[in-house]
């Protein structure tokens, strides 16, 4: 079953209906570059006010749209500052602070792969100062140390016929394909 967002706005252009797929899903709502970084200045630089965005270079147009899309699928909420009711804020629920780790991991991938002169910034644990790292784990054993180790299965929200199907595999697995 598609759950929808109940989003009327044009987040990424298109929906991803005929996925049943998680990640695409969640693409629906913050796949678009805007909406990640809007949510990435809430988590870590303490955005809360629609000019704190500004600094970001978007239209406030586009601005506006996306912090309405964000507040209608429940990543944010908008409402009248706590120190200053005649000021309007939008702070992120817990399905908002739900992306941090997706932030993070984003940012490491950047890092790797798109910062020449190495990471821009660093994810640091305010509590004991150690740096944060996102990893893959296993539930069973640890960490997972390549890609090559995962595989795939359908999981209770597959539609049985899709899961018979899934990569000609009659236990329905897939396994990560490693370019190394």
């Amino acid at each position: 079953m598609q759950v929808k967002s109940g989003y009327t706005g044009d987040m990424l252009g298109r929906t991803y209906d005929n996925q049943v797929c998680s990640a695409a899903r969640a693409l629906e709502v913050v796949g678009e570059r805007w909406s990640l970084l809007i949510i990435r200045d809430a988590l870590f630089a303490g955005s809360t006010r629609f000019n704190d965005w500004l600094r970001l270079g978007i239209a406030t147009n586009i601005l506006k749209s996306r912090l309405d899309g964000l507040v209608e699928v429940g990543i944010m909420e908008h409402g009248a500052a706590s120190r200053n009711p005649d000021h309007y804020e939008y702070l992120l629920t817990e399905k908002g602070r739900d992306l941090a780790p997706v932030i993070i991991t984003l940012t490491e991938w950047g890092d790797r792969w798109s910062a020449p002169a190495g990471s821009p910034i660093l994810y640091v644990h305010s509590v004991c100062g150690g740096s944060i790292t996102q990893q893959t784990t296993c539930a069973n054993c640890g960490r997972v140390h390549d890609p090559a180790e995962l595989t795939v299965r359908p999981g209770p929200g597959m539609p049985p016929d899709i899961a018979a199907r899934m990569d000609g595999n009659p236990r329905g697995e897939a396994q990560m394909r490693s370019t190394h």
